[in-house]
C-alpha cells in the first residue's frame, strides 16, 4: 500500500515538474532554483513534492480535487497562494508560510475562515464562492487590504472586521446581507476605498435591493472611490448623498420633536387635570390648617398666662404652664381640653384631605406613566425609520383605512368575554392600530413563499393563498424587556429575536388566533405579581393595558401536536407548522361555557421563521367590571363640577359637611382684626409686655402682613409665627439672629435672598409658598442656617421636585426632619453620595467624554457628545499625560444633577457638549471652550441665554424645558455658523433676537409666549430657514389663518410645525394674506407699533389688495394715504380710518368703495352684455340696471366724512355708479383721469365738489342726470374724451374752468352752448376738429364775456376788439347775402343759424386782415395745426397738460420750469392743488411717491 502511494507521489511530482517545464531528473538540483509553479485542471490530486522547491514564492493550483491544504510546510517563502475551484472544506496548513502575502481560495466549499493567525503579512484574501455564514478569524491580519468574501452566505458583518483598519478593498456581493444598519459597521474602516455588494457576477444582498441603499452607503462611507464596481470619487455625488442624508436627519428630527410636544401637551393635559382635582382639597388643607394655627396661638395664649392669670402685671411671658393654685385652675382644663379635641378633630379632616391630594397624585403618575408608555413605542419606530433610510415605515391609522377596520373587526372577533371573566374584564377597545411595512422582512416572506410555490408540483396557488393566516405573536409573560423585544422582531423579524429561556423559542414562533392565550398569560402574571408584592397603589391596574403583534403568516403543512412528544423541526420535519387545540393546553379551563369559542381557538408553532412576517401593533384597553381610576373618570368629573357650586346632596357633601361641624365645635375663636402694618405699640399689645427685650415668642398669624422692618428691636425673639399673611420675601428677619423657630407657611414667598443671619434658626415651615429655584434656596439655607434641625418646604411649585429631597438632606446635613419626616442613616449617606456627584471633577470628566476626532457618520438624530461618549469613553483608568484635557472633544454630563458647570476651562478643544437634565440656573463656565460647535442644555433652570458670544463656531443650540423669558437682541450676532436652535418649552414672548441669525436652517420654539403678529416678521431676513415649529405658542390661536399666514411671510419654509408645507398651501396662502396691507406689515417697517403719531401712509407698488388695519384708532391722526400702483379693487379698511382727506389709488383696479359682496348671478347673458356694450341693444327690459343703481346708492349712507381729495386715475373704471362715489358727501376735488368711462353719472351728492378730472376716457355727451342739479364745480377737466357735443351743462352755475382739448367737436354751435356757462373764466379746446376753422376763437371770446384764458393763451382787450370786429365783418357779409326777412336780430345770433351754414376750410387773408387779427391769431393749413397740436409738452403722447404733469411726477420725471409756468398749466395737477374759497385761502397738498418701481401706465 505505502508503494502505491509512493508510486502516485512520484507520477503527481513528474506531472507538476512537466507542466512548469521543468526536468523530473534534474528537478532536485534545480529545484532550489523555481520560484513559480502553477497546476491547472487535472493531475494534481493531493499537493506534494514542494520539499523539492525551498525558494517557491507563487504556488498556483486550479480546479484540482484537492481535499485540504498540506504539504507546505518547507514552503517558508511562499509569498502567493492559489488554491482555486477545487474541493477545499478547510483551511490549514498554512502555519509555516507565514511570509504569505496573497491568499486565494475560492471556488471551494470551505465553511469557515479558521487557521489564519500566524499569517501577519497577508494583504491579499479571496474566500469568494464557499459556503462561509460568519465573518471571523480575522482579527490578527492587520496588513490585510483586499478582502474577498463575495458567493457565500454570509447575513451579517458585525464588528469582526473592526481590527483590519488596513482593508481597502472588500467585496461582499452575493451574500444574505440585508440590514442598512449592519452596513454602518463598515465605518470603522477608514481607509476602505472600493466596495462591492452588488457585483453583476454574483446575486444580489437583500440590502441591495431597499430604497436609497446607494445614499445610505455614499453618505456613511464618504472616502469611498468604488461602489459596485462604479466610480462614485465625484465630488457632486458625495455631496448629493451627504444632501440627501442630510434632508433625512431634519424630517425626521421634526417628526420626532412633533411627537415629543404631542406627548408634553398630553401630560400638561394630565397635570392642568390634577390641579384642578387637587384645588378642592387644598382649599380645604388651607381653611383647616388656618383654623388649627389660630387653635395653637388661642393654646399657646393660655398656657402662657396660666399662672398668675390674676396678677394686674404682665411684665414678663411666662413659660408653658398650668398652675394648680390659680383660682381658675377648674377652669382653665376645661377649655384646655376643648381646644385639644377640636385640634385633634382638625387634624384628623386635614389628614383626610392630604390623603384625597396623595390619590389624585398617584393617579396621576399611573396616567402619566401610561401615557409615556403608550407613547413611548412612537419615537423608537421614527429612529427605525430613519436609521432604515424608510425601508421599514411605521403608519398610524384611523377609520378610514381599510386596513385599521379590518384589524379592528378581527380584534373584536377573538375576543371571548368568557375567558377573561375571571380578571373582571367584560371588553375590548383599541386605542391605537400602527401599520408596520418592513420591506427587508416582505422580501424575504415574498422569496420564501415564491420557492415553495414554485417548488410544489400542484403549483395551485389559491390553496396556499389559503394558508396565509392573520395570528397573534404570543409573548413571554416574564420577558421585562417587551418594548426592545417587540423592536427587535418589528426590524430584524423573529429570528434574531428569538432570545428568550424557553427552548421551544429557538425552534418555533409561537403564534395563536385567540386573545385569551396570547394575553391571560401576562394578565396573570402581572397580578400574581402585584399580589406577591403587596402593591396597593393603583398600579396594579396597568394590567388593563396591553400592546399586541399581529402577524401575516404561512402557516403550510400544518399539522396537531402529538401527546409526548416535543415540538421541534426533528419530530415533525415533513411540516411547515404544528397546532395545539386550547383543550390540549396546560392551564386551560373550558368548564361550563355559552359560546363556542374555545373549539377554534388553538396555539400554532410556525419552524421557518421567514414565514411569519409582522404586520400590525396594536395597543388595547380593557374594559373591566371595576371602573379603573382616572383623572378624567365621571367620578371626578362630578366632583370637578361640584366643587365649583359646592352644592348640597353632592359626592364629596358629607366631607364638607363633616369640616363645617369640626370648625363649629367648640370653642369657637373670634376673628381678631387683620394687621395690615406694625408699629411698637402694636408689637407690645400683642406680646402684652412694656419691654421689647423680654419678647421671646411673638404670633402674627392670620393678618394681612408683607413687612417685618419694625421687628427689628425684638433681639430676645425665639419663636416667631406669620403664617397666612402676605409675604413675598423674607428679607426683614436678618436682625433677629436669636431667632430658633419660624413659621413662614401659607404666604406668597417667591424667593429666599436676602434670607440671612439666623445661625440659630432650628425650626423652619415654608410650606405652601410659591418657591420654585430649588439650588438657589437650598444654597441660601446652607449658607444662613447653619443649625436647622426640621424644614418643610412642602406644597411649593419647585422646578425638580424629583430630586429636591436629595438635595436638600445632602445639603443640609445638620437636618433631623424634612417634609414631617425623619431623615435615616441611610437616606443621608445616599444624599451625601447624590451631592458629590453634583459636581464635575476630573473623574465624572473621564468617565463621560471622548477624544474621537470627528463625528460618526450615523443617522441619528441624537446629540452629538451622547453618540460620541457611547461609542468610545475615556473611561477612569484611562492613562493620562498632562495635557489629557486638551484631547477631549465630546463631554456628556446628562442627568448629572449639576447645580453650576465648572473645571471645563482647560477643555479648549472641546467640540459637543450636552448638559442636558440637570439644576443648572445659568450658562457659564463655557467661555474658554471656542471650538464648541454642538451645545445641548435641555430640562434645566435657565431664565437667560449669556455667555456664549465667544462661542462662534456653534452649529447647533438647544435649551429646551427651561425658564427662558425672551432672546438678548445681540446673543446670536457672532454666530455665523448656527444652523439648528431649539428653545421649545419655555417662556419667551419676542424673537426680535433671532434677525440676524440669518444661517438658521431649523428653529424650533414651540409652547412659548410669543403672541404677536410681529414677531413673525423677525424671522423674514432668514433666507435660509425651512424648518419652522412655533406651534404652541399663543400666535397660533390669536392669528386667524395662523398656518397660511405664516407660510406667506415666509415663502423658504419647507415645513412648518411637524407638517410639510404642500405647494397648495402656498397658493392659498398667497390668494388669502398676498397684497394685504396690515399693522403689523407698518410696524415691521417703521420699527415700532405706536401708530397714534403717523399722518402719512405711503404704500405704493406692493401688490396691495386689501387693507386691514387694526386697531382702527391707532391710525386715527393718518390724513394723508397714498396706495398708487397696486391691485385693490375696493377702498377696503380704509373706509374705516377717519380722519382722512386726501386718498390716492391711481392705477389699482377700483370698482367700488365698498368690496362686492356676490356676484351678479341674478342678471341674464343678454343683460350681462347689455351691461358691457350698451349700444348691443340687449337686456333693456324693465328697470335699467343704472335706475336700480341710481335709486340704491341714494339710500346709502355717507362715508369717510373727511375725505376731500380723491385720485382714482387709471382704475379701468367704467361705470361711476356702481362706485358709489355719492357716499363721499364732503368730497372737494376728484381725479378720475385714464379710465373707461363713458358717462358722467352717479356724482349728485357731491355738493361741495369743486373740481373734476375725468380726462382720456370714452365720454361721448352728457346725459339729462350728468348734472342733474346745480353744482358747486368750479373746475371740468374733460380732455382726450370723445365728446361731439356740449348739452346739459346749464346747472353748472359756477364753473370757472373748463378744459376741453383734444375731442370729437366740430360743430361751431357746440361751442356756443358755453354762452350760457356765464361764470367760465378758463377754457380750452385745442385738438378738437373745431380749431381748424380759425373762427372759434373769435365766437368764443364774443360770446363769453368773462373768459380771461382761452387754450391757454391769456384773453386781453386786443382780443376782444378784434372778435367785435370780426363779428361786425362776417355780420356785414351775411347781410349781403341773406334776405332781410331772413336775418337775425341781432349779432348774439349769428352761430343759430341754420339757413346756408358758412363753411370755411381754408382763407389766405391779405396782410392788411392780418394786422388787425395781431400777431397772435395764425390760421395755418390742417398739417401744421396737427404738427402744432403734437408740439411741446404733448410731443409723445396726447395727454391733457395737468394729466401729463402728474404722471410724469409719477414716474420720477424732473419737469421743464416752461411746463410748469401759468402759461402751460391747465388744471391743478396731481402734485399740487391750490382753491381760493369765499372766505379765505385753502391749500391742499398731496405729495406723490417718486417710488423706483411703480408699474409703467397702461
Amino acid at each position: 500500500m505505502i508503494e502505491c502511494e509512493n508510486l502516485n507521489q512520484e507520477e503527481t511530482i513528474k506531472e507538476l515538474c512537466l507542466c512548469n517545464g521543468l526536468s523530473y531528473e534534474m528537478v532536485v538540483q534545480e529545484g532550489s532554483n523555481t520560484s513559480k509553479l502553477e497546476m491547472f485542471f487535472s493531475g494534481y490530486p493531493r499537493i506534494v513534492g514542494l520539499s523539492l522547491f525551498p525558494n517557491l514564492t507563487s504556488l498556483t493550483i486550479v480546479a484540482q480535487d484537492i481535499k485540504e491544504i498540506s504539504g507546505l510546510e518547507t514552503c517558508l517563502q511562499l509569498r502567493e497562494l492559489w488554491i482555486a475551484e477545487c474541493c477545499l472544506e478547510k483551511i490549514g496548513g498554512l502555519r509555516e508560510c507565514r511570509n504569505l502575502e496573497k491568499l486565494y481560495l475560492y471556488y471551494n466549499k470551505i465553511s469557515k475562515i479558521e487557521n489564519l493567525e500566524k499569517l501577519l503579512k497577508l494583504e491579499v484574501l479571496w474566500l469568494n464562492h464557499n459556503t462561509i455564514k460568519h465573518i471571523e478569524g480575522l482579527q490578527t491580519l492587520k496588513n490585510l487590504n483586499d478582502l474577498n468574501l463575495a458567493g457565500n452566505l454570509i447575513s451579517s458583518i458585525g464588528r469582526c472586521l473592526d481590527p483590519n483598519e488596513q482593508l481597502e478593498k472588500l467585496n461582499l456581493s452575493g451574500n444574505q446581507i440585508c440590514s442598512f444598519k449592519d452596513l454602518t459597521n463598515l465605518t470603522r474602516l477608514h481607509r476602505l476605498k472600493d466596495l462591492c455588494l452588488n457585483d453583476p457576477q454574483y446575486k444580489t444582498n437583500p440590502v441591495c435591493l431597499l430604497y436609497n441603499y446607494s445614499t445610505h452607503v455614499l453618505y456613511h462611507l464618504p472616502c469611498l472611490r468604488r461602489l459596485d464596481t462604479f466610480d462614485v470619487s465625484a465630488k457632486p455625488i458625495k455631496e448629493l448623498a451627504d444632501t440627501t442624508a442630510m434632508k433625512k436627519l431634519m424630517f425626521y428630527n421634526m417628526r420626532i420633536k412633533t411627537v415629543q410636544r404631542h406627548v408634553n401637551e398630553d401630560l400638561e393635559k394630565l397635570n392642568d387635570r390634577k390641579c384642578k382635582l387637587q384645588k378642592l382639597p387644598e382649599e380645604r388643607i388651607k381653611l383647616l390648617s388656618f383654623v388649627k394655627k389660630t387653635l395653637e396661638r388661642e393654646l399657646a395664649e393660655l398656657k402662657g398666662s396660666g399662672k398668675g392669670q390674676n396678677e394686674k402685671s404682665n411684665n414678663k411671658v411666662m413659660e408653658p404652664e398650668i398652675s394648680e393654685n390659680s383660682e381658675t385652675a377648674t377652669e382653665e382644663p376645661s377649655l384646655q381640653q376643648k381646644i385639644l379635641t377640636k385640634l385633634n378633630a382638625v387634624n384628623k379632616r386635614i389628614t383626610f384631605w392630604n390623603k384625597k391630594l396623595d390619590e389624585i397624585e398617584a393617579i396621576y403618575c399611573i396616567e402619566v406613566k401610561q401615557k409615556k408608555k403608550s407613547c413611548g413605542l412612537l419615537i423608537p419606530f421614527l429612529f427605525i425609520e430613519l436609521e432604515s433610510v424608510g425601508n421599514i415605515l411605521f403608519e398610524e391609522g384611523t377609520q378610514s383605512d381599510d386596513w385599521f377596520n379590518s384589524c379592528y373587526e378581527l380584534i373584536l372577533s377573538r375576543f371571548c368575554a368568557w375567558d377573561f371573566r375571571t380578571y373582571g374584564i367584560t371588553g375590548v377597545k383599541v386605542k391605537r392600530i400602527i401599520k408596520v411595512n418592513n420591506r427587508i422582512l416582505r422580501l424575504k416572506f415574498e422569496d420564501k413563499f415564491q420557492k415553495l410555490l414554485d417548488n410544489d408540483d400542484m403549483h395551485d396557488s389559491e390553496s396556499y393563498q389559503k394558508m396565509l393566516e392573520c395570528l397573534f405573536y404570543v409573548f413571554d409573560p416574564e420577558v421585562t424587556m417587551k418594548k426592545k423585544h417587540l423592536l427587535q422582531i418589528i426590524e430584524k423579524g423573529f429570528k434574531d429575536s428569538e432570545t428568550t429561556k424557553l427552548p421551544l423559542r429557538k425552534e418555533a414562533v409561537i403564534l395563536t388566533n385567540s386573545l385569551s392565550i396570547c394575553e391571560c398569560p401576562r394578565i396573570e402574571f402581572l397580578q400574581q405579581k402585584y399580589r406577591d408584592e403587596k402593591i396597593n397603589s393603583f398600579e396594579h391596574e396597568l394590567f388593563r393595558h396591553g400592546i399586541l403583534l399581529i402577524t401575516k403568516v404561512f402557516l403550510g403543512q400544518s399539522v396537531q401536536a402529538r401527546e409526548q412528544e416535543s415540538i421541534s423541526q426533528a419530530n415533525y420535519s415533513m411540516v411547515n407548522s404544528v397546532y395545539i387545540p386550547r383543550k390540549y393546553l396546560l392551564n386551560s379551563t373550558v368548564g361550563q361555557r355559552n359560546c363556542d369559542c374555545s373549539f377554534r381557538q388553538c396555539k400554532w408553532f410556525v419552524f421557518d421563521h421567514d414565514l411569519v412576517l409582522p404586520e400590525y401593533i396594536v395597543e388595547i384597553e380593557y374594559m373591566t367590571v371595576v371602573k379603573a381610576h382616572s383623572l378624567f373618570s365621571s367620578f371626578n368629573n362630578v366632583i370637578l363640577e361640584e366643587s365649583k357650586k359646592k352644592s348640597e346632596g353632592s359626592v364629596l357633601s358629607q366631607e364638607l359637611k363633616f369640616d363645617d361641624e369640626v370648625t363649629k365645635m367648640d370653642p369657637r375663636i373670634k376673628p381678631r382684626p387683620k394687621l395690615i402694618s406694625l408699629d411698637d405699640r402694636t408689637i407690645l399689645s400683642l406680646a402684652k409686655t412694656s419691654t421689647f427685650n423680654h419678647i421671646v415668642s411673638l404670633n402674627l398669624h392670620g393678618n394681612s402682613l408683607s413687612k417685618l422692618r419694625d421687628l427689628y428691636k425684638l433681639t430676645g425673639l425665639r419663636k416667631l409665627n406669620i403664617s397666612f399673611n402676605e409675604f413675598t420675601c423674607l428679607d426683614d428677619v436678618y436682625h433677629l439672629y436669636n431667632l430658633e423657630y419660624l413659621d413662614a407657611s401659607h404666604n406668597h414667598v417667591i424667593t429666599l435672598e436676602g434670607f440671612r443671619g439666623l445661625m440659630k434658626l432650628k425650626h423652619l415651615d415654608l410650606s405652601w409658598n410659591q418657591l420654585k429655584k430649588s439650588g438657589d434656596e437650598i444654597n441660601m439655607l446652607r449658607k444662613h442656617t447653619t443649625k436647622l434641625l426640621t424644614l418643610d418646604i412642602r406644597h411649593n411649585p419647585w422646578q425638580k421636585p424629583a430630586t429636591l429631597r436629595m438635595s436638600v438632606i445632602g445639603r443640609l446635613k445638620t437636618l433631623t426632619h424634612l417634609d414631617g419626616l425623619l431623615i435615616s442613616e441611610e437616606e443621608a449617606t445616599a444624599a451625601t453620595k447624590f451631592i458629590s456627584g453634583t459636581k464635575i471633577t476630573q473623574l465624572s470628566l473621564l468617565q463621560h467624554s471622548s477624544t474621537k476626532e470627528e463625528r460618526p457618520r450615523i443617522l441619528s438624530i441624537w446629540p452629538s457628545a451622547k453618540i460620541m461618549t457611547q461609542i468610545s469613553k475615556l473611561g477612569p483608568h484611562s492613562h493620562l499625560n498632562g495635557n489629557w484635557y486638551l484631547k477631549i472633544t465630546a463631554l456628556n454630563l446628562d442627568g448629572q444633577h449639576l447645580f453650576e458647570i465648572t473645571n471645563i476651562e482647560k477643555l479648549e478643544n472641546l467640540k459637543w457638549a450636552s448638559f442636558n437634565n440637570n439644576n443648572l440656573t445659568k450658562m457659564e463656565g463655557l467661555d474658554s471652550c471656542v471650538n464648541l460647535e454642538e451645545l445641548t442644555l435641555d430640562g434645566n433652570c435657565i431664565s437667560k441665554i449669556e455667555g456664549i458670544s465667544k462661542l462662534t463656531k456653534l452649529t447647533r443650540l438647544s435649551i429646551n424645558n427651561n425658564l427662558l423669558t425672551g432672546l438678548e437682541k445681540h446673543t446670536f450676532d457672532n454666530m455665523l455658523h448656527l444652523h439648528s436652535l431649539s428653545l421649545e418649552n419655555n417662556r419667551i414672548t419676542s424673537l426680535s433676537g433671532l434677525q440676524k441669525a440669518v444661517t438658521l436652517i431649523e428653529l424650533y420654539i414651540s409652547n412659548n409666549y410669543v403672541a404677536l403678529n410681529q414677531e413673525i416678521y423677525n424671522l423674514k431676513g432668514l433666507c435660509n430657514l425651512v424648518t419652522l415649529d412655533i406651534y404652541g405658542n399663543i400666535i397660533v390661536w390669536n392669528q386667524e389663518n395662523y398656518r397660511l399666514f405664516v407660510i406667506f411671510h415666509l415663502p423658504v419654509l419647507k415645513a412648518l410645525d411637524g407638517v410639510s408645507i404642500d405647494p397648495t398651501e402656498t397658493e392659498c396662502a398667497k390668494d388669502l394674506f398676498g397684497g394685504r396691507l396690515t399693522s403689523d406689515m407698518i410696524a415691521e417697517r417703521q420699527g415700532h407699533s405706536n401708530f397714534t403719531q403717523m399722518q402719512e401712509l405711503n404704500w405704493t407698488a406692493s401688490s396691495i389688495r386689501t387693507v386691514d388695519l387694526i386697531p382702527v384708532d391707532q391710525f386715527r391722526n393718518v390724513c394723508n394715504v397714498n396706495l398708487q400702483n397696486n391691485n385693490l379693487t375696493s377702498f377696503s379698511g380704509l373706509i374705516y380710518l377717519p380722519n382722512v382727506k386726501v386718498l390716492c389709488l391711481n392705477y389699482n383696479h377700483i370698482e367700488s368703495i365698498m368690496p362686492r359682496l356676490k356676484p351678479q348671478t341674478h342678471l341674464t347673458n343678454r343683460q350681462l352684455l347689455y351691461q358691457k356694450v350698451p349700444s348691443s341693444g340687449y337686456g333693456q327690459q324693465g328697470t335699467s340696471k343704472m335706475n336700480r343703481d341710481v335709486m340704491n346708492n341714494e339710500n346709502l349712507p355717507p362715508i369717510m366724512h373727511s375725505l376731500e381729495v380723491l385720485h382714482l386715475g387709471y382704475n379701468g373704471i367704467c361705470n361711476l355708479i356702481q362706485l358709489q362715489l355719492n357716499r363721499l358727501r364732503n368730497l372737494k376735488f376728484l381725479f378720475l383721469q385714464g379710465n373707461e368711462i363713458s358717462q358722467v353719472e352717479g356724482l349728485d351728492n357731491l355738493l361741495v365738489l369743486q373740481e373734476l378730472v375725468v380726462d382720456h376716457n370714452r365720454i361721448r355727451a352728457f346725459n339729462d342726470s350728468a348734472f342733474a342739479k346745480p353744482s358747486s364745480l368750479l373746475a371740468l377737466h374733460l380732455e382726450e374724451n370723445r365728446l361731439r357735443e356740449l348739452n346739459n351743462l346749464q346747472p353748472l352755475v359756477k364753473l370757472e374752468k373748463f378744459f376741453l382739448g383734444y375731442n370729437k367737436i366740430q360743430d361751431i354751435a357746440e361751442l356756443e352752448k358755453l354762452a350760457g356757462v356765464s361764470s367760465l373764466r378758463e377754457l380750452t379746446v385745442y385738438g378738437n376738429p373745431i380749431c381748424r376753422k380759425m373762427l372759434h376763437r373769435h365766437v368764443l371770446i364774443f360770446r363769453l364775456p368773462n373768459l380771461q384764458m382761452l387754450d391757454g393763451i391769456p384773453v386781453n382787450s386786443d382780443d376782444r376788439a378784434k372778435a367785435e370786429f370780426h363779428f361786425s365783418e362776417l355780420q356785414a357779409k351775411k347781410n349781403s347775402l341773406i334776405p332781410a326777412t331772413n336775418s337775425p336780430m341781432d349779432g348774439a345770433s349769428f352761430g343759430q343759424v341754420k339757413a346756408s351754414p358758412i363753411k370755411i376750410t381754408n382763407v389766405i387773408l391779405s396782410s392788411g386782415f392780418s394786422h388787425y387779427l395781431g400777431p397772435d391769431f395764425n390760421l395755418s393749413p390742417e398739417v401744421e395745426d396737427r404738427k402744432n397740436k403734437n408740439a411741446g409738452i404733448l410731443t409723445n403722447n396726447p395727454r391733457s397738460i395737468h394729466a401729463e404733469i402728474a404722471f410724469r411726477q409719477l414716474r420720477g420725471i424732473t419737469l421743464s420750469p416752461s411746463l410748469l409756468s401759468p402759461q402751460t398749466m391747465a388744471s391743478p395737477t396731481a402734485q399740487t392743488y391750490q382753491s381760493n374759497q369765499d372766505g379765505g385761502r385753502r391749500s391742499y397738498r398731496f405729495v406723490l411717491s417718486q417710488h423706483s418701481h411703480q408699474r409703467n401706465p397702461r
